[in-house]
């Protein structure tokens, strides 16, 4: 195998990487200052649509990471910069909180339930019968289906919760129509945000603690890959896959020598 180039500039996973469960993981701070005293482009992921990035970025705040709101990149913002390359200026029924509706906002697009050119699902907490049900109706007339992500479950403190891709299944069984997942494990979600941070993915890594989403992501977007073993994937679970990350570290602790 050829050698790979030295890495320039880093992703990064939040939930099972940096935090759990909303406290930081040892290590993460020392992580996120030495990346930014080193000036190397980097980007912290996630497939959550919830929150915008300013949200999150208050989050990590009063968590004690302090990361810039630039170098935050969601899901949502992935769907959001997909649909201005598609159709610039265009109209969509969304599914979901601020964090999608202001990525869509932002980029000039019209929310609508009338005639729609996209149905755009994304994380809710409070998924209505009456909204699926609308989108449904809506795809069958021709909006076309798009998702933020195809995670069919999220984490929280009493256990896992449905999310986007469980209520994706639905419609498209109501509907005989598949999505198109803008968010990991899809690369465009990992091009895109290189390309925000002018960055070039034979010099760039991947951080991740979930192989079928961060893992895959980064391995079809041709970067370097590291697995951290707090979060969802145990050391035991990687065989299980038909592809392997390019390195498996402890944490993200064992991490910040490499930066």
């Amino acid at each position: 195998m050829a050698e790979r180039k030295p890495i320039e500039s880093w992703l990064t996973d939040m939930d099972g990487v940096l935090i759990h469960e909303g406290v930081p993981i040892p290590g993460a701070d020392a992580f996120i200052k030495k990346l930014r005293d080193s000036g190397k482009p980097f980007l912290v992921l996630t497939n959550n649509s919830i929150y915008t990035a300013r949200d999150l970025q208050a989050r990590l705040t009063r968590m004690g990471l302090e990361v810039p709101v630039e170098n935050i990149w969601t899901s949502a913002l992935a769907t959001a910069k997909f649909l201005d390359d598609q159709r610039p200026g265009g109209t969509a029924y969304v599914i979901g909180e601020a964090g999608l509706t202001t990525a869509l906002h932002d980029i000039g697009y019209v929310l609508t339930d009338h005639d729609p050119d996209y149905v755009v699902l994304g994380e809710t907490r409070t998924y209505s019968f009456e909204a699926m049900t609308k989108a449904v109706r809506l795809i069958n007339g021709g909006a076309r289906f798009i998702c933020t992500n195809p995670d069919e479950t999220g984490p929280s403190t009493e256990g896992p919760l449905p999310a986007t891709g469980a209520v994706a299944a639905l419609i498209t069984k109501a509907t005989g129509k598949n999505p198109y997942f803008a968010g990991k494990p899809n690369p465009l979600m990992m091009r895109t945000g290189l390309n925000a941070i002018g960055a070039h993915s034979e010099t760039s890594a991947m951080i991740g603690d979930r192989m079928d989403t961060d893992v895959l992501a980064g391995l079809e977007a041709g970067m370097e890959t590291f697995l951290v073993l707090t979060g969802l994937t145990a050391r035991g679970d990687v065989d299980q896959h038909p592809f392997r990350p390019s390195n498996i570290v402890d944490s993200i602790a064992d991490l910040v020598d490499r930066v």
